[in-house]
């Protein structure tokens, strides 16, 4: 297939990247330029790659030999393998321009969507030197008051004007063609993608979230990007994306703020949702009472094992709380009333669907106490092979469970979420 030497920039994300061999060496992300002064139109320095252990790194475009339709592939596989930091004088093509308000004077182009447009796209092109520069640009207009898209129009660059790294720091930019790619991603990935991003496009990528997908991502961010994230919320927005966290997600959030700042959080959530917070905060977080979900799956001795393998299917347990149903005298919510035992996921697979889960109880397996150490809580994971285990407190009521999750989250540095530059 023959190479081009005309793309769009959009067009470039997530394509293969291969070395001259055909091995595989990570896909691109991002397009990396520099705005020159006066009409000179942008260069292309070069590509952010994200190898397959996640690290992103820059690849010179010289390096680059050829761009097809499903991959791009570079002269040599010698890269450097050091971390990407983007420098003060390089702007990210889709991270930062795309979504910029511009202004542009081709009359072919304004009679139909007038002066005032953003940007959707970038078209850049080899010139005779090899170098890469920006030579078109896809515009629409603003969207109207009834929300619809115009179409699309592509203008060269010297149409342009309003690009400077000035405009693209002024806030307000949108966000719809970054959020456009994030769609279908993991909540761990866009987290791990905003941790690339410049500090505006991060803020201004969380504000136009949703609470629920928001709280995904902010679970798998560090804690300090989780604390950034917050505080650059309106105070109501931030408690309503805590109460769309798992509880001890929440409570692990929360224990990173001043006391003062926390407190005002639980005071805006919602009382259901902030009770089960405040209970977890009361136990340091490397105790199995701090480490603890008091969400866990959890029923009575007369629930039928139909019932048990219909709740371990909600598609919002994790596979690890998925794997293990707690039963109890009423109340089922936590602290529950007398703690029964447990049914592995696997013995409810054995068992006839009309059974009773309290025919069926493992109710010889040891508990953990609120108070048992991380050290004792890695332990007891070990010794019987679990992924996921019940908290017990002294007077036989189930608090919460420990998942194998929380347990390796804080075995592993702290900042075992960051890129290694020497990897």
């Amino acid at each position: 297939m023959a190479a081009v030497n005309k793309v769009f920039a959009a067009r470039l994300a997530g394509l293969v990247v291969l070395g001259p061999d055909g091995e595989s060496i990570g896909r691109v992300r991002d397009v990396v330029l520099t705005i020159r002064v006066g009409r000179q139109p942008p260069r292309i320095l070069g590509l952010v790659i994200e190898m397959f252990t996640r690290k992103r790194i820059f690849v010179p475009m010289l390096r680059v030999t050829a761009i097809q339709p499903g991959s791009v592939t570079l002269k040599t596989g010698n890269v450097s393998l050091r971390r990407f930091v983007q420098r003060p004088t390089e702007v990210l093509a889709l991270a930062q321009v795309l979504d910029s308000p511009v202004r542009i004077d081709d009359p072919e182009v304004t009679d139909t969507i007038g002066t005032d447009v953003v940007i959707v796209d970038l078209g850049i092109e080899s010139t005779r030197t090899r170098d890469w520069v920006v030579s078109r640009v896809a515009v629409r207009a603003h969207r109207g008051r009834l929300g619809r898209r115009s179409a699309i129009h592509v203008v060269d660059w010297q149409h342009v004007h309003g690009l400077t790294p000035t405009a693209l720091a002024m806030p307000g930019q949108g966000v719809s063609q970054l959020l456009m790619q994030f769609d279908g991603m993991r909540a761990a990935d866009v987290a791990h993608a905003m941790r690339e991003l410049p500090e505006k496009r991060r803020h201004e990528v969380a504000l136009a979230l949703d609470d629920e997908r928001l709280a995904d991502v902010v679970q798998e961010l560090p804690a300090d990007d989780q604390t950034d994230l917050l505080l650059h919320l309106e105070v109501e927005r931030a408690a309503d994306v805590l109460e769309a966290m798992d509880p001890d997600d929440a409570a692990d959030v929360l224990g990173g703020l001043p006391e003062t700042d926390a407190e005002s959080l639980l005071q805006l959530m919602d009382p259901e949702d902030s009770e089960p917070v405040r209970r977890l905060l009361e136990h340091s977080p490397d105790t199995a009472g701090g480490l603890m979900t008091p969400e866990p799956v959890v029923l009575t001795p007369s629930t039928t094992v139909a019932e048990a393998l219909a709740r371990a299917r909600n598609a919002d347990l994790t596979p690890a709380l998925a794997s293990m149903v707690f039963v109890v005298r009423p109340p089922t919510a936590t602290p529950t009333g007398r703690y029964l035992g447990c049914v592995h996921l696997q013995r409810l697979l054995r068992e006839p669907p009309a059974s009773l889960v309290g025919g069926v109880l493992d109710d010889a397996l040891p508990r953990l106490d609120p108070e048992d150490s991380l050290t004792s809580v890695t332990r007891y994971f070990a010794t019987y092979n679990l992924v996921c285990a019940p908290v017990v407190d002294d007077e036989r009521h189930l608090l919460g469970a420990v998942t194998v999750d929380d347990v390796l989250d804080h075995l592993l540095p702290t900042d075992w979420r960051e890129e290694d530059d020497d990897e």
